[in-house]
């Protein structure tokens, strides 16, 4: 299966980069390219891509607004790129519904593999900016923000096998990582995570990740 991407980066020259590195893999095919959010936003309503590459800072509007446009409106995946590790920009681009965040250092197998682990549907997030997240939900309750009662609500209602899956993908792991885990066959694990997303009203694995850390399930 082909996957198609749509590059939004707004300096020409790492554009270029990123375009030829994706198209040197055999598996993905570069549909578009966009200089600033606007732009990739509505290549995104008329390509339909299967993914979006998506540079934080870019004028007109910026990586977060976009990701936020692209997902609400259901057009595709999104995968976060940028040199910026900090929190404002993590944490904007999960709430957003980013299914992956990847910095910029990353080498070309990396973003190659980043690409592919998010258009199988499974969450990224580079271990840099895993370690912050961690030590953020590790920070004492009172400096975050509370679980919503529906959301509080949507938790207390899961069975324990989707409680196991919650966990488990607090942890990180992979579809595969979790059908070894729960002794079950990774399409069950699959459905398990899809019925999750589902019940929880979550846009993303990765955001489920974070739900169950900041639970602490």
């Amino acid at each position: 299966m082909t996957i198609r991407v749509v590059v939004a980066e707004d300096q020409g020259s790492v554009r270029a980069g990123l375009v030829l590195i994706l198209r040197s893999a055999g598996d993905i095919e570069v549909v578009g390219e966009a200089g600033d959010g606007e732009e990739a936003v509505r290549l995104a309503r008329e390509l339909r891509p299967d993914l979006v590459l998506m540079d934080v800072q870019m004028p007109r509007l910026d990586g977060v607004s976009a990701t936020r446009e692209v997902v609400a409106e259901g057009l595709a995946d999104v995968l976060v790129l940028t040199t910026f590790d900090l929190d404002e920009y993590v944490f904007g681009a999960l709430r957003a519904g980013a299914s992956g965040f990847l910095l910029k250092d990353a080498e070309a197998a990396e973003l190659i593999a980043a690409v592919r682990t998010v258009a199988r549907g499974e969450g990224l997030i580079a271990p840099a900016v895993t370690r912050r997240l961690i030590a953020e939900f590790a920070a004492p309750r009172a400096v975050r923000a509370p679980v919503c009662p529906q959301t509080a609500e949507a938790v207390a209602s899961l069975t324990p096998r989707e409680r196991q899956v919650l966990g488990a993908l607090g942890e990180g792991l992979s579809n595969a990582e979790i059908a070894v885990r729960l002794e079950m066959a990774e399409a069950t694990a699959k459905t398990h995570v899809s019925r999750l997303l589902g019940k929880l009203e979550l846009r993303s694995r990765v955001q489920a990740a974070v739900l169950a850390q900041e639970l602490g399930i």
